[in-house]
């Protein structure tokens, strides 16, 4: 297996005098394009996972009916055309022709049914399937190259929701030999060589592939460090071309270093601490707007940040439609979160654990000082990105067995709107683990604001309603907001064609290494 091939890197052989190299050498480069970034990937199943640095690793192998375009809207991908009817809830799509996955299973609309329709089927337990569950009734085949989606509702985001993790096409035979988790397998330009779980994921070019097949570079190999120090190191000494997110603590040093390029833009990404409300006394309102109240956000974004974030105030982040940016609702007020705990019958405090992903460990300490200032023993659990996924997304009985009384997590829902980011982590039936309520918040008031705004089709209508969710969530305090993170992405100078979508998912497919 060739995990490098050199095509244009200049030849260095000492016995040949530079006159002869001069007159012989070849112009070579190195093809592979080295991408570095903070997490191990959690499945090779893209609608078995919602992490956005999953989603980039899986980007280049998979496709679904549309994608996103680099002006952030639907376009067409594995479907050519589509139209719906009045009522927004039968819409027909028209597929490509002459599309294989990578095993040589045909992709026609047999293989779009089965694929939404493990989505459907509540047994199958992917982690992706609950925000389809919601407004998707059925997926039906009319012919090879025409399917037809049926909506319970009207939903204005049904496109943008097309071009999402869970309705990326995976090939149907092997999804029926239950391996996709270890081995991708979908129709895009780049296919899976090997994926070495700890270490690495090798991605090359897809001979079959309908599109551009010129595009890009000749393979890409994927690897990750938690550690800040390593990524900063990899990049600088030429190991890694690209490193995502940057190590905000190394990002000026590479701003103004002449060799590498550092890409800025506002984020979607909102990082919060998720609070079990299954678990005493975090189950009182009070006490979860007690430690909001003990949280100096702007301290977080000095110390965690050096300033390349914002401090939240809402569950939305500023780059999604609807977000309101008059909300203050938790001022650094010691005083009125030790006041809340004393009528909430926990004035001397208590003590609770928090679990965190080993590159956030300094969040979580961070808050740790933050909140022993009102009383909270804050026990700060560290773990590897697969620990902590099982206990991030454990059911209420794993959290209670475990007493995880929050998660330290982020969610985006990059440029997908609002109901995809309030959605999966407030409403009543996103539980975890078929759902990211990983504090099994539930608000019939809140469900109902987001059900109405969801089927609403007037825009200004639907962020009016989004407003009063806002302040909703924020007034019952499932959660404690942090800060919106700016994407941050380093290249070497010889590096172009890498793209980013907000909330952190670069696009390397069409990256070019000179």
């Amino acid at each position: 297996m060739k995990i490098t091939r050199y095509i244009r890197r200049p030849v260095q052989l000492t016995l040949l005098s530079s006159a002869l190299l001069a007159a012989f050498s070849l112009p070579v480069y190195a093809a592979t394009l080295n991408v570095m970034q903070n997490e191990a990937p959690r499945s090779m199943d893209p609608g078995n996972q919602t992490a956005t640095f999953t989603g980039t690793v899986l980007d280049p192998m998979y496709e679904g009916l549309l994608r996103m375009s680099p002006q952030l809207k639907p376009e067409a991908a594995l479907a050519t055309s589509w139209s719906s009817d009045e009522s927004g809830l039968v819409w027909t799509f028209k597929l490509r022709s002459g599309v294989t996955f990578h095993d040589g299973t045909p992709f026609n609309a047999d293989a779009v049914v089965a694929n939404f329709a493990r989505h459907l089927d509540t047994k199958r337990g992917l982690a992706a399937s609950g925000r389809l569950r919601t407004f998707l009734d059925s997926v039906t085949k009319t012919d090879d190259s025409t399917v037809i989606f049926k909506l319970k509702k009207p939903y204005p985001a049904f496109l943008n929701l097309l071009t999402t993790g869970a309705c990326l096409m995976v090939s149907p035979a092997a999804d029926k030999t239950g391996t996709l988790d270890s081995k991708a397998v979908g129709t895009g330009p780049y296919k899976m060589v090997q994926y070495k779980t700890g270490e690495f994921v090798l991605e090359e070019k897809y001979p079959g592939y309908w599109g551009d097949k010129a595009a890009g570079p000749d393979d890409i190999k994927w690897t990750w460090s938690a550690e800040p120090s390593v990524m900063n190191m990899a990049l600088q000494a030429g190991e890694t071309d690209v490193i995502n997110p940057v190590p905000p603590q190394f990002a000026r040093v590479l701003k103004n270093n002449p060799k590498f390029d550092l890409h800025e833009s506002p984020g979607a990404s909102v990082f919060w601490v998720a609070l079990n409300t299954d678990l005493k006394p975090l189950s009182d309102v009070r006490v979860r707007q007690a430690l909001n109240y003990a949280t100096d956000r702007n301290g977080l974004v000095r110390a965690i940040m050096s300033g390349f974030a914002q401090p939240a105030n809402s569950p939305l982040a500023p780059v999604t439609a609807g977000y309101d940016k008059t909300l203050n609702p938790y001022p650094l007020d010691l005083a009125k979160a030790k006041a809340l705990l004393k009528e909430a019958g926990v004035a001397d405090g208590f003590t609770m654990s928090i679990a965190v992903q080993g590159q956030d460990a300094r969040i979580g300490q961070v808050l740790q000082s933050m909140w022993a200032k009102i009383g909270v023993k804050l026990d700060v659990k560290i773990m590897e990105s697969g620990v902590w996924t099982k206990a991030a997304f454990a059911d209420q009985a794993g959290k209670k067995a475990d007493n995880t009384g929050a998660v330290l997590a982020s969610w985006s829902s990059g440029a997908n709107g609002a109901d995809l980011q309030l959605r999966p982590l407030y409403y009543s039936k996103s539980f975890a683990p078929g759902g990211a309520n990983l504090g099994f918040f539930s608000d019939p008031k809140l469900d109902e604001m987001l059900d109405k705004a969801a089927s609403t089709l007037d825009e200004n209508t639907r962020n009016e309603i989004y407003v009063d969710a806002q302040k909703e969530i924020n007034q019952q305090a499932p959660q404690v907001l942090l800060y919106y993170q700016n994407d941050l992405y380093a290249t070497g100078k010889n590096i172009s064609g890498v793209t980013m979508i907000p909330g952190g998912q670069i696009v390397v497919k069409d990256a070019q290494k000179k």
